[in-house]
């Protein structure tokens, strides 16, 4: 089972648009799919048409009690995708730094959650709020890469460079560095303002970028308004044709990251 989390401490970026579009192409390869959504407002969810009011569990529930295998397979929703299934999200994910923050020990729960149905899934996508706290934290200690969305503006520039300094100060808690990818988003050829920040992700992120860009296309909304995966919606669109790319790049990261290891 292979962890990614997507995760940006700036909201707009693409986070959930990266997470569906990706979970879909690695549905229709064959692979199945869980999605976790650790944001409280639920998009992720909502994309799916989970109504997280109707839910009497969610991954809210992983943080207030001792979960077991069947406890943590009770909470999963299916979606209409036969091979993606979701740990779906409600608005009390918000009060969790509050009555949790203070308490020692709660920073690998989604790390132990999802290993215990490991035997059932490939891959593990887990969708991040834009807050720095608990759900971000546990997201972050459960992934064998994160995919960091990045529009190609340069305010979000700077919402980068903050995920990347959280990521330098999670890191002297653990030995193993974070592995993590760049992804420029919502890339629009014909302005200068894209094509600058670009060129300065290039510069500043060299190593750590993928090579491509996720353009901007009118298919990855409409897709999200039909409530379907993007290369279910639209399979030769642009949006489409870019995550294909993104999750060529990150299957032979990983390869890499395991000979490396191994």
């Amino acid at each position: 089972m292979i962890v990614w989390t997507v995760a940006n401490q700036k909201g707009g970026v693409g986070k959930t648009t990266t997470t569906i579009a990706l979970a879909g192409i690695l549905a229709e390869q064959g692979h199945k799919v869980l999605l976790v959504d650790t944001d409280p407002h639920a998009s992720l969810s909502y994309y799916f048409g989970i109504e997280s009011e109707d839910l009497e569990l969610s991954v809210y529930d992983l943080f207030t009690q001792v979960s077991s295998r069947e406890q943590i397979l009770q909470t999963l929703c299916p979606t209409h995708y036969s091979n993606i299934d979701i740990l779906p999200a409600t608005m009390s994910l918000a009060t969790l730094d509050r009555s949790l923050g203070a308490k020692g020990g709660m920073g690998l729960v989604l790390k132990k959650a999802v290993q215990k149905v490991a035997d059932s899934y490939d891959y593990v996508l887990m969708d991040c709020p834009p807050v720095l706290g608990v759900l971000m934290v546990n997201a972050l200690a459960a992934a064998d890469r994160i995919v960091i969305p990045v529009q190609t503006e340069f305010l979000a520039l700077k919402g980068l460079d903050r995920m990347v300094k959280t990521l330098e100060i999670m890191q002297g808690e653990q030995t193993a560095p974070f592995k993590y990818t760049i992804v420029p988003t919502m890339f629009d050829k014909r302005t200068k303002a894209s094509i600058l920040a670009f060129k300065k992700l290039q510069e500043v992120y060299t190593n750590k970028m993928w090579p491509g860009v996720v353009p901007i296309d009118t298919n990855l909304r409409n897709a999200s308004l039909a409530r379907k995966v993007p290369s279910d919606y639209a399979a030769n669109s642009r949006g489409t044709i870019a995550y294909k790319s993104l999750l060529n790049y990150l299957v032979k990261q990983n390869v890499k990251s395991s000979e490396v290891e191994s």
